[in-house]
């Protein structure tokens, strides 16, 4: 009989299962993040590294999402093209299928429970020890992951569903509608998947299910089906509000599993019937509900054969077609219009958090530098205000650069909210380390938003000033500061986009900073001598030095966006 005791059993075993694959995924993220995103930077030079690629890091990890969601960061950092990611993809629904087969070894004979005990005993020393907790967090997670597995077995043999005739009755009626039971089946594994929101939680209990005796073997294999869908559906809800590149990434792998889950269903009950047989187990597509008389545990087999089969055989069709599907994906979603509309919006962290708070440092990354490109792009546009000569072009590019000193300041709340909210998540030492550097980095960077507007002013109110104009003397060594300025700028972004293999010359900044120092200190000098001299009056010796130490000032604000930068190198050795 059912009670109290084993509806909350089964309820906390799966709630166990769902947070041991969290804790062990981010575990070995701690552990080899870094390593891996490496690996899937460099390891997709074609469709077939890629697919190796995308099942070696996600049978690593544990998470599908995990990977989908590195993919998609490199992709919006083009660093890897929309082809290059439909294979990663790909590659991570085969590594997905070796959980499946980690809760087959769990639902054996063997009590799982002598191991699981052990094991969180070496986690506890390892965590506690501070030896190697990251190590000792990837064993807790797949204990915990193991324990809950175990205790929904245990759980549901005590329950003895195939004695209960309700039970019985309802699996009987939904299961008897041929293609109308496979696609019911096929929507509640979905729908159960998308509100659980674990593909391996849900197969759990399908496994559950079926070793009870309950369930049939090819419903079953139909609600794996819809997991596998709802799963792209979670990814795809997640990426609405992410960039374009994001959402692409998401929607191919949505068109994978949808394409896979139509072609299955043209021949389901011989397909059912193929990996039943090849198994050895005794299943007829037309007596689908006669007594197979074989070990329960066969049948969680069969569930877990079908899964990796299905895959595969998705993978070998359709790793033909990635460029087919990568303009089919551009078709539906469009490329947004471009210009400072799309400027105005965070582009890799829109989205909300990552799957983990280790992935989640890698989107701010990403934004960071484009905050940089975004600052250098700002400086750009006050060099050009400085010669622009006709009223109504100067004042609508003096309003772009009013609009971006406001981009800048959003940018720098967003993305500093953003990690404060990944610091409250599960964390590395290095990573707490480079959360700080990075908020640190965003406040500089405003800074430079800031100089960048205050010379703007600075050009405008010179404008409004109608006595006289520089002279060319002070346009030459305006130009002179700015071009050491904007030397500053372009080498800071070389600093903060670079690859963690990458070696930059920090000096180059340092050099380029005395420079501006030096130059700013000979110019002011100069400038009393030469309004003591008349050369120019006194209003406009204060703008043009104004000018000069705002240059001076930024100069500053980039050393910090280096020096903040230089200090997670020298920390990773």
């Amino acid at each position: 009989m059912i009670d109290a005791l084993h509806i909350l059993t089964l309820i906390g075993s799966v709630a166990m299962l769902m947070y041991g694959m969290k804790v062990m995924s981010e575990g070995v993220q701690k552990m080899a993040g870094a390593k891996l995103r490496n690996v899937l930077g460099t390891m997709t030079t074609n469709r077939f590294t890629g697919l190796l690629t995308g099942s070696f890091i996600t049978a690593a990890i544990q998470s599908s999402t995990a990977t989908t969601v590195m993919t998609v960061s490199f992709v919006s950092a083009g660093l890897l093209t929309l082809a290059q990611a439909i294979s990663v993809i790909m590659g991570a629904n085969i590594g997905t299928t070796f959980t499946a087969w980690i809760m087959v070894i769990a639902g054996s004979g063997f009590d799982m429970r002598l191991v699981v005990y052990a094991a969180i005993f070496l986690a506890i020393v390892l965590i506690y020890s501070k030896k190697n907790i990251n190590l000792g967090e990837f064993i807790m997670g797949l204990a915990l992951m193991l324990l809950g597995l175990t205790t929904l077995k245990i759980n549901a043999a005590e329950m003895q569903l195939d004695s209960i005739e309700g039970v019985k009755n309802f699996f009987a009626t939904t299961s008897g509608w041929g293609y109308g039971s496979y696609l019911l089946y096929l929507v509640v594994g979905g729908l159960l998947t998308c509100c659980v929101q674990s593909s391996a939680a849900i197969m759990a209990i399908t496994m559950t299910l079926c070793s009870s005796g309950v369930l049939p073997i090819d419903m079953g294999i139909a609600l794996v089906m819809g997991e596998n869908i709802g799963t792209t559906i979670t990814s795809n809800m997640v990426a609405m509000s992410a960039s374009t590149q994001a959402r692409r990434a998401a929607m191919a792998h949505l068109i994978f599993n949808l394409f896979g889950v139509i072609w299955i269903l043209c021949i389901f009950p011989f397909f059912v019937e193929f990996i039943c047989n090849m198994v050895g187990v005794p299943w007829d597509h037309n007596n689908p509900n006669a007594d197979l008389g074989v070990d329960k545990h066969m049948l969680t087999i069969v569930l877990a054969a079908f899964h990796t089969t299905f895959n595969v055989a998705n993978v070998l069709i359709l790793i033909w077609f990635v460029k087919p599907m990568e303009r089919v994906v551009q078709l539906i979603i469009k490329d947004k219009k471009g210009g400072e509309e799309e400027e105005s919006r965070l582009r890799f962290i829109s989205g909300g958090l990552m799957s983990t708070s280790e992935l989640s440092i890698l989107e701010a990354r990403k934004e960071i530098v484009l905050f940089g490109q975004r600052c250098q792009k700002m400086f750009g546009l006050v060099r050009e205000l400085l010669h622009t000569e006709k009223t109504e072009d100067f004042n609508k590019l003096f309003s772009r650069i009013e609009k971006y000193e406001s981009i800048t300041d959003n940018m720098e709340l967003e993305i500093a909210n953003y990690l404060n909210k990944v610091s409250e998540g599960r964390l590395s030492a290095e990573s707490k380390g480079a959360i700080q550097r990075m908020l640190r980095e965003v406040s500089e960077l405003e800074s430079i938003g800031d100089s960048c507007f205050n010379l703007g002013r600075t050009i405008n109110r010179r404008r409004s000033y109608a006595n006289e104009d520089f002279t060319e003397t002070q346009y030459e060594h305006i130009h002179n500061m700015m071009s050491l300025t904007e030397n500053a700028l372009d080498q800071m972004n070389k600093v903060i986009s670079r690859a963690e293999h990458q070696y930059v010359d920090f000096n180059v900044s340092y050099n380029i900073e005395h420079e501006i120092n030096n130059y700013r200190t000979q110019l002011k000098n100069q400038n009393m001598v030469d309004i003591n001299n008349k050369v120019y009056d006194y209003q406009i010796g204060v703008f043009y030095i104004d000018l000069i130490s705002e240059c001076e000032k930024l100069g500053d604000y980039v050393i910090n966006v280096v020096q903040a930068t230089k200090e997670k190198r020298e920390l990773n050795g």
